[in-house]
């Protein structure tokens, strides 16, 4: 039998109906020469410390750096994984070919090989290697199956990205936890999830630190149409009130008029930050949120691969660019114009230089059926970009008029709209988005300006205007991301913003984890839009003396590296060994560190609770009961660190304890007992020494 492993059960259903495995068995699909089966994301993660040496178990500065001299991998406790991966082991064991199915990216690659290993198939691997789950994509896939060695530079980098994470994580976790925690929280330290932090905290500092400075601008109205001074600020009010006598007393005569006819090329494609970045501004989704969105279209069959990092297509998509575009039901009106003409071939779209593995994010061109508001939404706004990138461009023609007032010069620019093109795409937005989220309202108004002749003069009325200068913007998800992208350069040209990815901290698939992980850590907090650093946080970015550690730029460094690994332009092992001096020299300057500097713990508040629904007198006695007894229990003094994984802190549930490390594969679990939830966290921490 050939056995083909996906990483979730949807899809290996999907894969299973295409190739004819209809049976239906115990963690597995049957059929047709194949048997499919699955995992559901990460089944084995790297060995915790002390399964290397017991030693390491106990949180010690003396035993800091711990750097294994071989990582290995372990099978994560759960018992649904537990089940799953023994039927995985059965039949990779019976198996003549093993075809990897898993998602086509470099974490995807990571899971399966791990699978593999832990289960020591044998047999020979080919690789699935697919941007889409339509029936079409998936035939085509097996028709063209790869061989797994073809793919074994991305996993070493994905290897790589694990074991700098683990060196990093665990060293500088342990290391700043004992140094400057007062023994009261975890304080977490991370290669990506640092670095970022420190955008947060700097920009917020220096939005705290900024100090308002006063500025004088001239201006004047001439034909209802506002003329600002070319000399720009004035710092005094005393040399603006200079000019603004003097240019009282004469006319305005306009000096030269200019205008230019312009293009403007369509919004690109999406990647999955870009896309993010728009849901953020548009309808306030988290990055997480907007990942979730988009990967459920994908497993919808709706849209392509989400997890890319490039807005361009590869070639090979241009000639099935008709049929997506006559699969777009809802938009027929849009289509029908670029399908009356011969498509042409741009190669601001289409460019194989700059796709590696997956394309930009696109509609497949499946029928749409049932899907959520916010699904529809992401939906709406993939496909009209994909629409509008077939369009013409809009033109326009930019006129800029010049002017003086007794030798003071005046300038004004404005935009006129010859022909939409591709903006037309977006002036009917579905009702998913208000009028005002339409791209072509992304930009200021268009400043449009009467007609104006070069001798032209009259009266004016000018004005000073007293100003006040304005610090930076907090960081929304929106502009964090992007911040993240080109390790913390602040950069609107596409272009340049491409050429900064390559430095970019984390990936596209998992900023939005790191963000998601700065709010659970009680780093940061949103308000409003923006993000706002804790107390904790603050002071840890404060704390940290190692630039490597926390700056955006040289964790950007290490991103290229990776990506060279990927390549295969990096050597994997030269990677490692720099990383592990990196971390001696941190641990050793820390360890020097005589400055007694403690970390304030902002303590996490609880969400108040809603005022509780009126019941009738006799109703009412009993949960009044319960509620005194409830609030009787002390409160929790400080967090206990959970014994199993020694990262999260324990998390109070319903019915027992868990840790809330359980998102990354944590399984501990300690159930009521009617002791034990009335503990204070003190006495708990003594009864889980036991």
């Amino acid at each position: 039998m050939k056995v083909c492993i996906a990483e979730k059960p949807s899809v290996a259903r999907e894969i299973a109906n295409v190739l004819g495995a209809k049976n239906k068995k115990d963690g597995y699909f049957e059929g047709n020469g194949y048997q499919v089966t699955w995992t559901f994301g990460h089944f084995c993660t790297l060995k915790e410390p002390h399964e290397y040496y017991p030693q390491w178990k106990r949180w010690s500065l003396d035993l800091l750096p711990m750097i294994p001299p071989r990582f290995g991998i372990r099978l994560i406790e759960n018992q649904g994984i537990a089940k799953q991966f023994s039927v995985i082991e059965i039949l990779f064991a019976n198996a003549v070919e093993i075809i990897n199915c898993g998602d086509a990216g470099q974490e995807g690659e990571l899971i399966q090989r791990w699978v593999m290993q832990k289960a020591q198939a044998k047999c020979p691997v080919k690789r699935l290697w697919i941007s889409s789950l339509t029936e079409d994509a998936i035939r085509e896939g097996f028709q063209n199956l790869k061989e797994q060695s073809d793919f074994d530079k991305l996993y070493e980098a994905g290897l790589s990205r694990a074991i700098g994470d683990w060196l990093l994580g665990m060293n500088a976790t342990r290391l700043y936890t004992i140094k400057y925690g007062q023994n009261k929280s975890v304080l977490s330290i991370g290669r990506v999830q640092t670095p970022t932090l420190a955008l947060i905290v700097n920009r917020q500092l220096e939005i705290e630190n900024f100090k308002p400075e006063p500025y004088w601008e001239l201006k004047t109205i001439y034909r209802n149409t506002t003329f600002s001074a070319t000399k720009g600020r004035f710092t005094t009010e005393e040399e603006g009130t200079q000019f603004l006598e003097v240019i009282k007393l004469a006319d305005f005569e306009v000096t030269d008029v200019t205008i230019k006819a312009g293009e403007e090329l369509p919004p690109r494609l999406f990647d999955l930050t870009s896309l993010q970045v728009e849901c953020n501004k548009k309808f306030a989704f988290s990055a997480e949120d907007t990942l979730k969105i988009i990967q459920s279209l994908y497993e919808k069959k709706l849209t392509t691969y989400p997890r890319v990092d490039t807005t361009f297509l590869s070639d090979d998509i241009f000639p099935k660019v008709p049929a997506t575009l006559k699969g777009l039901m809802g938009y027929e009106d849009l289509v029908a114009p670029i399908l009356a003409a011969k498509i042409k071939k741009s190669k601001k779209v289409f460019d194989n230089s700059k796709v590696t593995d997956h394309h930009a994010i696109i509609p497949t061109g499946v029928r749409v059926n049932a899907l959520t508001e916010n699904e529809r939404k992401v939906y709406d706004m993939v496909t009209r970009r994909f629409i509008a990138v077939f369009y013409p461009n809009c033109k326009i023609s930019i006129t800029t008029v010049l002017g003086e007032a007794s030798k003071v010069e005046f300038k004004v620019t404005g935009k006129q709209i010859l022909d939409q093109g591709w903006r037309v795409v977006f002036e009917k937005q579905s009702n998913n988005s208000s009028a005002d989220d339409s791209e072509s309202n992304d930009k200021d108004e268009e400043n449009i300006l009467p007609s104006f002749e070069k001798g032209e003069s009259g009266t004016h009325e000018p004005s000073l205007t007293e100003k006040w200068t304005s610090p930076p913007k907090y960081y929304t998800e929106a502009t964090l991301l992007r911040a993240m992208e080109t390790a913390g350069k602040f950069v609107e040209n596409d272009e340049l913003r491409d050429a900064l990815k390559e430095n970019g901290i984390g990936r596209p698939s998992t900023r939005a984890a790191i963000i998601e992980t700065l709010f659970k850590r009680n780093y940061v907090r949103k308000e409003k839009k923006n993000l706002l650093a804790t107390i904790t946080g603050v002071q840890l970015i404060q704390t940290i003396q190692e630039e490597l550690l926390k700056s955006a730029e040289l964790t950007g460094i290490w991103e290229n590296k990776l990506r060279q690994i990927e390549r295969n332009q990096y050597d994997t092992k030269i990677f490692i060994d720099e990383l592990k001096q990196m971390l001696t020299q941190i641990v050793m300057n820390v360890r020097n560190d005589y400055s007694r500097k403690s970390i304030e713990i902002e303590e996490v508040k609880e969400p108040e609770e809603k005022p509780a629904k009126k019941t009738s007198p006799r109703k009412k006695k009993e949960p009044t009961e319960k509620k005194k007894e409830k609030t009787s229990t002390p409160k929790p003094d400080e967090a206990v660190l959970c014994p199993l994984c020694k990262k999260g802190k324990l998390l109070k549930g319903k019915a027992a304890y868990g840790c809330s490390e359980w998102k990354a594969g944590c399984t501990f679990r300690l159930n009521f007992d009617g002791n034990v939830e009335n503990l204070h966290n003190d006495e708990l921490r003594k009864f889980l020494d036991k």
